[in-house]
């Protein structure tokens, strides 16, 4: 009973690891219709900002997770407004290759002036630690990263809902001409909507550096892959969605590495993946999408 306990907090820990992700991508999806694959280089910024804070000022952890997530945010800005405005209204396969091309440049530049080595970084020592409590041995890190994630959605709920920016967005996300129309700023509900991603990002970048121990250039890649399955698995553009996929897909790989023989957990992913995509037979539009009738084809 205690093993199964331990194993239902990893798998919640790692299911909201992918529902942050997922939830930057699908409000940004849901307002601009774009896949920013460049999402995960948001992580690595976050990621090398708290390094290079850590060797050059050595200040509190506290002040090295705020730096690292203040700089997830403005890598977020930065990308909307140098890359993405001005292919805002350009078809969607140019928004997916300049995404690629973001992330590309990212790594790139990280490899060329940083280093391919992971480096070593420093996170608050008390996420290392374990509660105990009776029999049970709980991380801290899986108590935390859980329980930010459920405060995270819940303010995003809040903000939604009861704020006048998050009601443009709401908006936007229905009829993005319609809410121009009345006089709302469209780069302004954009911006935040990257902004609101890089913050997610962020958050989720403190709980993988904090497992990992080190940063380098391709750390977001796996990351942000397995956020955009969480998505399209929930319902792309769909944000209840995307915590639903996230969760799923968390809980399903961490039943999967403790279900399956050590010889054949080495194709968990496979084997997600492959589930993912007959789930998706079943449900082409996700767990919680909407379907949209787009008439038969002509013959």
């Amino acid at each position: 009973m205690d093993y199964v306990l331990q194993q239902t907090l990893n798998a919640l820990s790692v299911g909201s690891e992918y529902a942050l992700l997922a939830l930057g991508l699908a409000i940004v999806f849901s307002i601009v219709g774009l896949v920013n694959f460049a999402h995960g280089e948001l992580i690595t910024v976050a990621g090398y900002a708290i390094y290079f804070a850590a060797a050059l000022m050595a200040p509190n952890p506290w002040v090295l997770v705020a730096i690292g997530i203040a700089a997830s945010v403005g890598a977020a800005w930065a990308f909307e407004r140098v890359a993405f405005r001005a292919i805002r209204n350009a078809p969607v396969n140019t928004g997916i290759l300049t995404a690629f091309g973001v992330s590309i440049m990212v790594q790139n530049a990280f490899v060329i002036f940083v280093a391919t080595r992971p480096k070593p970084v420093q996170t608050p020592e008390f996420l290392a630690s374990v509660v105990q409590l009776g029999p049970l041995r709980l991380p801290v890190l899986q108590l935390v990263e859980t329980g930010v994630t459920a405060v995270a959605i819940l303010a995003l709920v809040a903000l939604l809902r009861f704020t006048t920016l998050g009601l443009a967005m709401r908006a936007a996300a229905k009829d993005f001409t319609a809410v121009r129309l009345m006089g709302i700023r469209a780069n302004r509900v954009i911006q935040a909507a990257f902004m609101i991603s890089g913050f997610l990002a962020g958050l989720a970048a403190i709980f993988i550096l904090s497992r990992r121990g080190a940063v380098d250039p391709f750390m977001g890649f796996v990351p942000v892959l397995k956020a955009f399955v969480a998505c399209v698995l929930g319902g792309l553009g769909s944000l209840p969605g995307a915590v639903v996929g996230g969760l799923v897909l968390g809980i399903f790989e961490v039943a999967l590495q403790v279900v399956l023989p050590q010889d054949v957990a080495a194709y968990r992913d496979a084997i997600v993946f492959a589930v993912v995509g007959l789930t998706l037979v079943r449900f082409p539009a996700g767990l919680l999408g909407r379907t949209v009738e787009l008439g038969d084809k002509d013959t």
